[in-house]
């Protein structure tokens, strides 16, 4: 749908010691630390009355970062840091720009300050679905263009937006008009843990860091415990992934988040050592002789059936792993106006969606549990 250097500051205590016969008397001073340890794109820094956000990696190969402060209402800002962007909190009103930020304000309990949305059709999520259906979330534009007009009659006190290189102009033109524009890299994020983490820069916003941190401490818990159980598997089916789209073959790269799951639910996927954090393009026939035999099929196509891939491509049917029916795909799960949740959650909720894997590669190792993202095709 859419289309971050983590920094630990620590300091040793100083103690500071009276002479001779007086008490002795100790000052212990402890700098603040960066709250971020999985995400690279972003850190978060609190201070006395506000916090200082930076993002380091917006998009892929970024040459510049964004630092944004957050004041509390009795945060005095130095005037070192009154250079940037400064946003009061906790903020009441936001409009986002991809569905993958519409999970973090549902956890957070904030979706109500949702007010706008480009492409309000993607939308997944059934409380915000049941917001706009009551008017209270406004559509702002289709797709990366957002029609300026409603956003600035709107007067949202924070825009969400992302980027893919340097250039945008619709987000300069509405910080010229005096909105507060933040960027948001979880979408370059490469780790499933690191994209996740995003809701903390969320929760500052909200005022809600404790929130934000006990809902990732779980899900990285969760997720932990899973990759622990993963590891008590006995083998590692092979693993396809992807599909064609028009004459090229689209699969996760072998530093891709995506092919992280795939090997941290115990799978052997077959590109795993490919370098690169995006997707590979391949030709058919060169996926055909590398997985022609490949046991699980992970698709990333909008198929409900094996016959609907069939009359997709018809060569689809020379795969193993489509003979043998163990072609699984996330696109069944969608919301009231046909957005996929997985784009929306998935990111957001890397505990479930390696939960999902486990159970496909090795059910045994998860009895009774039922996947929530994908299924089988038949």
């Amino acid at each position: 749908m859419k289309f971050l250097t983590k920094a630990i500051i620590l300091f040793s205590i100083f103690i500071f010691a009276t002479s001779c016969k007086k008490e002795v008397a100790t000052t212990n001073t402890i700098a603040p630390e960066n709250e971020i340890h999985f995400a690279k794109g972003f850190t978060l820094i609190n201070y006395d009355g506000y916090t200082v956000v930076k993002v380091s990696n917006p998009w892929p190969k970024a040459n510049k970062s964004y630092t944004y402060i957050l004041k509390e209402s009795s945060g005095i800002i130095p005037d070192t840091l009154k250079q940037f962007t400064t946003i009061n909190v906790p903020i009441k009103s936001i409009v986002v720009t991809s569905t993958t930020h519409i999970p973090s304000l549902e956890m957070l309990g904030v979706e109500e300050s949702l007010i706008g949305f480009p492409n309000l059709n993607y939308i997944s999520s059934e409380k915000v679905r049941a917001l706009i259906d009551a008017k209270k979330v406004k559509e702002v534009g289709l797709n990366n263009s957002l029609n300026t007009e409603v956003v600035i009659d709107l007067q949202p006190e924070v825009i969400i937006g992302y980027g893919i290189d340097n250039t945008n102009p619709t987000l300069d033109n509405l910080e010229k008009n005096g909105l507060k524009v933040l960027l948001n890299g979880d979408w370059n994020e490469q780790t499933p843990l690191g994209k996740s983490e995003w809701i903390k820069f969320f929760g500052a916003l909200y005022g809600k860091q404790k929130k934000a941190d006990e809902i990732f401490s779980k899900i990285e818990t969760d997720y932990l415990k899973t990759v622990a159980i993963a590891k008590m598997a006995l083998g590692k089916p092979t693993i396809l992934a992807g599909d064609m789209f028009q004459d090229k073959w689209y699969m996760p790269s072998g530093t891709s988040w995506g092919s992280q799951l795939l090997n941290e639910a115990g799978g052997n996927y077959l590109w795993a050592s490919t370098a690169g954090t995006g997707s590979l393009s391949l030709s058919f026939e060169t996926v055909l002789e590398k997985a022609k035999d490949a046991e699980i099929w992970i698709t990333s196509g909008q198929f409900a059936t094996l016959k609907e891939m069939s009359d997709s491509n018809p060569h689809y049917e020379e795969f193993k792993a489509f003979q043998t029916k163990n072609v699984y795909s996330f696109a069944g799960k969608k919301g009231k106006t046909g957005g996929i949740l997985y784009y929306e959650l998935a990111p957001n909720r890397p505990d479930i969606v390696l939960k999902d894997i486990v159970k496909i590669l090795h059910p045994e190792l998860l009895v009774g549990y039922e996947p929530y993202f994908f299924q089988k095709l038949k």
